[in-house]
C-alpha cells in the first residue's frame, strides 16, 4: 500500500540521518560547538529575560566557536543543509497523500526551498527591528497571484516557514521536531481516514491505491471483415 511505503520511506530516512548525525558526533565530538543547535533551551528561558531585552529578546543561537568568517559560513551551511534535510521528507508525504486531481508541483518545490530563505532571512533581521520592517515592506509590495488550492496545503507552507526559522535561530532540532511530527501526523489520518464521508471531497488520496501509476494499457477491438470478404 502507498501509505506502508511511505511509513518506510519516512522511517528509513530518520534512522539514516540520525545514525550519521551521530556518528559524526562521536567521531568528532568538538564539532558540537560549531553546529546550530541548542536554540530551544533558549526559547524555553526566554521569558524570563522577557524584561531585560524587551522586543529584541529574540536571539539566534551563535556557537560557541565562531570567530572567523570560516566559522560563520561553516555555522550558516550547517543550518541550512538542516533546513533542506528536515523539508525533503515533508516533500514526500505531499506527493503521497495529495489527490491527483488537486495536485500542485510548485508547491513541492516552495516546500523545499522557502526554509532555506527563511533560515537566511533570519539571520539577517536578527535584533534588528528596522530590518524586520524593512522586509515586512518589502514582502508586502510582492504580489503572489498563486493561490493555494486547499487550506490544507497551507499547513506544509506554514510547516516550511517554522523550520525555516527554527534553523535560522540555530535550533535545528525543533525543525527535525516539527518535521516528524507533521509527517507520521499526517500518515495517520491518511491511513484512518479520520474526518472522511461518503461523497465528500477528498483531499487526500487513496491510501491502497497508486493513482500516479499509468493506466493498463487497452488494446483495440479487431474490426470485423466486411460483409463478402472471403476468410483466410
Amino acid at each position: 500500500m502507498k501509505a506502508v511505503r511511505l511509513f518506510a520511506q519516512l522511517s528509513a530516512y530518520y534512522l539514516i540521518i540520525a545514525v550519521l548525525v551521530y556518528a559524526a558526533l562521536t567521531l568528532f565530538p568538538a564539532a558540537r560547538d560549531y553546529l546550530p543547535v541548542g536554540g530551544v533551551e533558549e526559547l524555553i528561558n526566554q521569558p524570563q529575560q522577557a524584561g531585560a531585552n524587551g522586543l529584541t529578546g529574540v536571539q539566534v543561537q551563535e556557537a560557541q566557536q565562531v570567530n572567523s568568517l570560516g566559522d560563520s559560513l561553516f555555522w550558516l551551511s550547517i543550518a541550512i543543509i538542516g533546513a533542506f534535510l528536515t523539508a525533503l521528507p515533508v516533500s514526500w508525504t505531499y506527493m503521497s497523500i495529495r489527490h491527483g486531481e488537486e495536485y500542485d508541483q510548485s508547491l513541492i518545490s516552495t516546500i523545499i526551498i522557502l526554509p532555506l530563505i527563511v533560515t537566511g532571512i533570519v539571520v539577517i533581521v536578527q535584533n534588528s527591528l528596522a530590518l524586520a520592517f524593512s522586509l515586512a515592506g518589502i514582502a508586502g509590495a510582492v504580489r503572489f497571484k498563486n493561490s493555494l488550492k486547499s487550506s490544507g496545503d497551507a499547513l506544509f507552507i506554514l510547516l516550511s516557514v517554522g523550520i525555516g526559522l527554527s534553523a535560522g535561530i540555530g535550533a535545528v532540532e525543533l525543525a527535525v521536531v516539527m518535521s516528524v511530527a507533521f509527517n507520521y501526523g499526517f500518515l495517520a489520518l491518511w491511513f484512518t481516514e479520520y474526518g472522511e464521508r461518503e461523497g465528500m471531497k477528498r483531499y487526500m488520496s487513496d491510501f491502497e491505491v497508486d493513482e500516479g501509476a499509468a493506466p493498463p494499457a487497452v488494446v483495440p477491438p479487431v474490426a470485423a471483415p466486411p460483409a463478402g470478404t472471403p476468410a483466410e
